[in-house]
């Protein structure tokens, strides 16, 4: 029995989304609830699993197509199988397969025909992986990036030029299109810094104290826990909690030319991936425990390197933390992420000279920086907001102690 395979019914913030990867191609034997295709959108990829056991008969939208949500992108066969539905699935393929094999061309995908003729190349001298001979768009890709650009024949008439040493080796260059999620983060960016009055200000914060708080008890946090270990950001996410009950408008946004307060704190942490940078949302985080945290920070960032992160997991947020110290950054200026109004930066923690009391002192030090929307946020309010975060750090009886 034929279905239909359509695309996820996209929430109201998603218009559109694209075809990444079609998993299964058409006379594929799949598994019920086997991955067949990816769409990737504005901010999440979405995963369309085979409906029952059976095989694809044909591939309506192909890589690279723009959906439509609950739009159909192909033909589901039920309990059918490889070798019965493999007529069907020629259909699929370009009309001229046969000829093509009889004449030595190689079988193409149709994501691959279509870069075939739009760049006229010759199929027979691309290297085809795919199964049975096929050649697929991958392989095209790489062919493009591989290909040796023609020398242009020099005018007879030319002067003598210069003799110029040529370069050793093939320069080659490899051009790719921007991922939906890539492309959505550089617009948001870009809104960032021309819609607002972005301003940073910079504190410095001495991590001895919570570095000796989390050395004495990490081996009994993570027992009494359940392995969960004890880290630097979920004392972030709480010291940054309790700046913001005290400090309002930085955990307030601008909706037209209204301000509007937020009676919680949903403060979003983010985390790179390889396909770009993600926010999810840990909800109301000043009654979340430090284990409730830590968990909530790894399963985001598993499910983001996974690209498992749902859009309502990534929805909302009053407040922005960002590490850039894991990577080795000592200083940076975040940007914001609209419509919140402030994001916070971490960085990495450097050892330097500090006086103490008239002394010097080796002191793991970090820096410190606030982004704010000076339209919403005034520099005193900023400042003390950071100062704050400071004093919760450096002293974290304090987070406990409410003062």
């Amino acid at each position: 029995m034929s279905t239909e395979i359509k695309a996820p019914t996209f929430p109201e913030s998603v218009a559109d989304g694209t075809i990444a990867t079609w998993h299964k191609q058409p006379g594929e034997q799949v598994e019920r609830d086997e991955l067949i295709v990816d769409i990737e959108t504005d901010k999440v990829v979405l995963e369309v699993v085979a409906p029952d056991k059976g095989v694809i008969e044909k591939i309506l939208k192909n890589e690279g197509d723009v959906v439509l949500s609950s739009e159909v992108i192909g033909i589901f066969s039920a309990g059918a199988t490889g070798s019965a539905a493999a007529p069907e699935a020629a259909e699929d393929t370009p009309t001229a397969d046969a000829d093509e094999s009889a004449s030595g061309s190689p079988i193409m995908s149709p994501a691959a025909k279509k870069l075939v003729e739009e760049n006229k190349l010759d199929a027979s001298e691309i290297k085809a992986s795919g199964k049975d001979g096929r050649l697929t768009k991958e392989d095209v890709v790489t062919h493009l990036a591989s290909a040796k650009p023609a020398p242009a024949a020099a005018p007879k008439t030319a002067p003598a030029a210069p003799t110029v040493a040529a370069p050793v080796g093939a320069r080659a260059e490899k051009r790719v299109p921007m991922t939906r999620l890539r492309t959505s983060i550089a617009r948001r960016l870009l809104d960032a810094s021309q819609n607002t009055a972005m301003l940073t200000t910079f504190n410095e914060v001495n991590m001895k104290p919570l570095m000796d708080l989390r050395k004495q008890y990490k081996d009994l946090f993570e027992k009494t826990h359940n392995g969960t270990k004890l880290g630097f950001m979920s004392l972030f996410v709480k010291a940054a909690a309790e700046a913001l009950k005290r400090y309002p408008a930085v955990n307030a946004s601008i909706d037209g030319t209204d301000i509007v307060y937020h009676g919680y704190q949903d403060i979003g942490v983010a985390v790179s991936t390889e396909k770009g940078l993600v926010v999810p949302i840990l909800r109301d985080a000043d009654v979340m425990s430090l284990a409730k945290i830590e968990n909530s920070i790894r399963e985001f960032g598993g499910k983001a390197r996974d690209g498992k992160l749902t859009i309502e997991e990534m929805t909302g947020g009053t407040f922005t933390i960002s590490n850039g110290g894991v990577f080795g950054s000592l200083m940076s200026t975040p940007i914001l992420n609209p419509p919140q109004t402030a994001i916070l930066g971490m960085h990495k923690i450097q050892e330097r000279p500090m006086a103490v009391n008239g002394e010097v002192v080796i002191l793991p030090m970090m820096y410190l920086a606030l982004s704010y929307d000076h339209r919403m946020i005034d520099g005193k309010e900023a400042v003390q907001f950071l100062v704050t975060i400071k004093d919760l750090i450096e002293d974290p009886a304090r987070i406990l102690l409410d003062i």
